[in-house]
């Protein structure tokens, strides 16, 4: 049964049946539930990882979700914001490394001060590189005029993370006043808006459910995604839902397995978008990320941000490279894609094949219209 899923799957995209789904995430052969993935992501994409240079902005944030470890009510954190020059030579150290994209992240700010820094740092980064540095913002719900703003200024990707599509689980994991529609629109604005639109969610929490995880692949289907950017579930000590829990080498062993194989089901059902090996595998594996990738994944995104700023950092327990420079990070991730046989792709931007090809489609449509 289990193979003739992975032939199906392999063949035609969006081919799967949420039942369909929970029986390869619960499924024990996990080499040939892989070895598909990292085939499809092989046929579609080729051999080859983009790497997306992390600047951590600053760690103050709005909002209080009760696993994040910079939540605003958590006052064991040091908190920082990064000036302006500081991420634009953060960024720029990126490019000159060849690294083709970066993502700017952050807690979740929403100023006209927030909204002009990021501006003004998007246009000095597209003036400094010519337009050749691809940009990915990780800043939160915002509003439209915001979004807007941005792009205008030289962004190129947004990714938001939902953390679950679940609405029930979604409110056990948040105050109130955080509302899963809004978040969801937030989505749909920034696809209307033009951007190339990630999402992603936490693998493994406490009440989730082999349901919950195949309706969160459908919920990347049904919203048309580019980018995936979802990890294992890593309980932080300073927050209400990870406290007391214990990541022993049982929890890191389920944690892991379970991450990889919603990277490969999401392969298998999306077959070209970009989906990205995140830190958390690392966390929880030395090898966690060159995993990720030979189970489907295509992105690895290698912090560049100073070290001394790292340790205040830390969404989730136990994340990796908090003293490794930028220098020596690059180094490392090169012999390690390498050492798998994968390729990296120096100075490219690495867009999403599937948005290229919807923005092929939409240019077609509208030329067709136009000779008409």
């Amino acid at each position: 049964m289990i193979e003739a899923l992975l032939a199906t799957a392999m063949r035609t995209p969006k081919a799967l049946t949420h039942a369909q789904m929970v029986s390869l995430l619960a499924c024990d052969q996990t080499d040939a539930l892989f070895q598909a993935a990292y085939r499809v992501k092989c046929e579609t994409l080729g051999k080859r990882v983009h790497l997306r240079g992390l600047v951590e902005q600053g760690n103050f944030c709005s909002k209080d979700c009760y696993y994040c470890g910079i939540r605003k009510s958590n006052r064991a954190v040091e908190r920082y914001a990064l000036c302006s020059d500081d991420v634009i030579r953060m960024a720029l150290w990126s490019y000159e490394q060849g690294y083709g994209s970066v993502v700017l992240q952050s807690g979740e700010l929403a100023s006209e001060e927030h909204t002009r820094q990021v501006e003004h740092i998007l246009m000095e980064l597209n003036r400094a590189t010519q337009g050749q540095l691809g940009i990915t913002l990780c800043l939160g719900e915002q509003n439209e005029e915001t979004y807007r703003r941005w792009k205008a200024a030289g962004a190129h990707r947004y990714l938001l993370r939902m953390e679950t599509s679940n609405p029930v689980l979604y409110a056990q994991l948040h105050p109130a006043d955080h509302r899963f529609e809004a978040r969801k629109q937030c989505l749909m604005m920034l696809q209307q808006i033009g951007y190339q639109v990630g999402s992603g969610v936490m693998i493994g929490l406490p009440g989730q459910t082999l349901d919950d995880l195949a309706n969160d692949i459908l919920f990347y289907t049904n919203l048309d995604l580019d980018m995936i950017g979802m990890g294992p579930y890593i309980p932080h000590a300073d927050t209400p839902l990870g406290a007391g829990l214990t990541l022993d080498d049982d929890f890191r062993k389920r944690q892991l397995i379970l991450g990889l194989k919603m990277i490969a089901v999401t392969r298998l059902q999306l077959h070209d978008v970009n989906i990205a090996a995140t830190t958390a595998l690392q966390a929880l594996d030395e090898e966690g990320r060159e995993k990720g990738l030979l189970a489907g994944a295509n992105v690895i995104m290698p912090n560049v941000t100073d070290v001394q700023y790292r340790a205040n950092y830390q969404l989730y327990a136990n994340k990796p490279c908090l003293d490794e420079n930028a220098a020596k990070c690059r180094n490392c991730l090169q012999w390690r894609v390498q050492s798998i046989g994968e390729e990296i792709t120096w100075g490219e931007r690495g867009d999403p094949l599937h948005f290229t090809k919807k923005d092929s489609r939409h240019v077609l449509k509208t030329n067709t219209r136009h000779r008409l």
